[in-house]
């Protein structure tokens, strides 16, 4: 890691929009494709997510606890999944960041973008997007994880040159 000073991560609000470069927002909005169904009992928030299980591979479902982390932090690594993408769904209610980074060659930190996501939005990460693991805030996070299951390997982690500090969110 270099001797440089950090630089200041600042937190935007998870949009569609904001983070269609990454991949997708999974949440009920009027902004996407809806419809009632089950004799007017249910409302379908449908395809949501392009989930994408790679060469070879199978869409798995599981469950990942994310402990709590506290601001300021420091972004000191970033990890991709190549060979697939990876869906994080809350079960907690609970707001918690995204930090992500184009897909390509490895980030900077100046290339970072952190979002804070509420308790009712997931994300899905598309092969190959630079994102931190899961950065649940002010308690213990469960996560419905919908990823890969299969041959070849699907993580690279790399170390940013200079870190990134989120402040507050």
């Amino acid at each position: 890691m270099s001797s440089h000073p950090a630089i200041t991560l600042e937190v935007q609000p998870l949009s569609r929009a904001a983070f269609a470069a990454f991949g997708d927002v999974i949440e009920a909005s009027d902004a996407v494709e809806h419809f009632t169904i089950n004799a007017g009992n249910t409302e379908r928030y449908h395809d949501l997510a392009d989930i994408e299980p790679g060469p070879d591979g199978r869409v798995i479902v599981s469950i990942f606890r994310g402990q709590a982390r506290s601001l300021p932090f420091t972004v000191n690594m970033m990890e991709r999944h190549p060979l697939a993408s990876q869906a994080f769904i809350p079960m907690s209610g609970k707001p918690y960041l995204v930090v992500v980074a184009p897909a390509g060659a490895a980030p900077r930190a100046g290339e970072l973008k952190v979002f804070l996501a509420r308790g009712d939005q997931g994300v899905n990460y598309a092969a190959g997007v630079w994102h931190h693991p899961l950065l649940a805030l002010d308690a213990v996070c469960d996560f419905i994880v919908i990823d890969r299951r299969g041959p070849g390997p699907n993580c690279d982690e790399v170390e940013l040159d200079i870190p990134g500090i989120i402040a507050a969110a």
